[in-house]
């Protein structure tokens, strides 16, 4: 005769990472970078659940008769998924907002980088308001060359991904354009390449205006930004050129030039107009991240 099953109260507690694990600071969850791409891990120091025996799920018993349900346990491979299909290029596995040996804040931060505080106060002023499920408002990072965008940009989604359980997707947009071009060659279309785009919760495109801005690739942009317009989703991004609308100013000649384009230029004003009641711009100053390494 096999034993009753058990009630819920009676169940032991699911398995959970160890708080004071130095190896993944207590989520339970370590990224690193595998070639191109950060993919995530759990860490070694969640046991085998005795809730679930590892299976993932639990059966109890109830007033109603028995129920059958997915173990707590399972919140950590939940949270890896999410983690490994946003597309984080390998460079950035570890930006995340708390600090890292690459963080976007150091430890002690040069005094010109009072734009860089100020753009960290912003996101986790947005973090705090976001709402799982509901619409939000997104932003658009922009500022010069270097001054850690993309990073905080990835931070934003990582935190999203394993703190907030939030599908999440992370494209660069010249790299949307060659995947797009490859597929054409290979005589496929670009469709579900971009409805992958539009229908994720959370988009972070990287570089918005980087390019020649051809007429096709004027029109990615306009697709992929209208689409996640109409669907009211959340897009963030980054981009090296101001705010502003179109002012037919003319592109850069020769090494060194320095553009007065605005992003109104780049994108043209309907997909400019989209973005500013879509998203907030958050300036990103400070200095060149790379070049103050290059000289360490």
């Amino acid at each position: 005769m096999s034993a009753p099953l058990p009630t819920l109260d009676e169940l032991p507690e699911a398995a959970r990472p160890d708080p004071s694990c130095p190896l993944c600071r207590g989520s339970g969850i370590r990224a690193r970078p595998d070639q191109e791409r950060a993919v995530a891990e759990a860490c070694s120091c969640i046991p085998e659940c005795r809730r679930c025996g590892g299976s993932g799920r639990v059966t109890v018993r109830a007033d109603t008769g028995v129920q059958v349900g997915r173990c707590q346990c399972r919140r950590v491979p939940d949270r890896l998924s999410l983690f490994n299909h946003a597309a984080i290029p390998g460079r950035y596995a570890h930006a995340d907002l708390v600090g890292s040996s690459a963080g976007f804040l150091q430890a002690e931060p040069n005094p010109g980088d009072a734009g860089k505080s100020a753009a960290f106060t912003s996101v986790m002023s947005w973090i705090k308001d976001f709402q799982p499920g509901r619409e939000n408002r997104g932003f658009v990072l922009h500022g010069p060359v270097g001054t850690g965008k993309t990073h905080l940009l990835i931070a934003v989604l990582r935190d999203l991904a394993l703190s907030r359980g939030v599908r999440v997707r992370f494209i660069e947009f010249s790299r949307l354009l060659s995947t797009l071009r490859q597929g054409f060659e290979s005589g496929r279309s670009g469709a579900g390449v971009m409805a992958q785009l539009v229908e994720v919760p959370v988009l972070g495109i990287d570089e918005i205006g980087k390019g020649r801005m051809t007429d096709w690739e004027l029109s990615v942009i306009d697709e992929l930004v209208s689409r996640r317009y109409n669907a009211m989703a959340c897009t963030l991004g980054t981009s090296n050129f101001k705010p502003g609308a179109y002012t037919a100013a003319q592109a850069p000649v020769g090494a060194g030039s320095i553009t007065p384009q605005t992003l109104g230029d780049r994108v043209g004003d309907r997909v400019y107009s989209r973005l500013k009641e879509m998203c907030d711009f958050v300036e990103v100053g400070g200095a060149d991240f790379r070049k103050t390494a290059a000289r360490s």
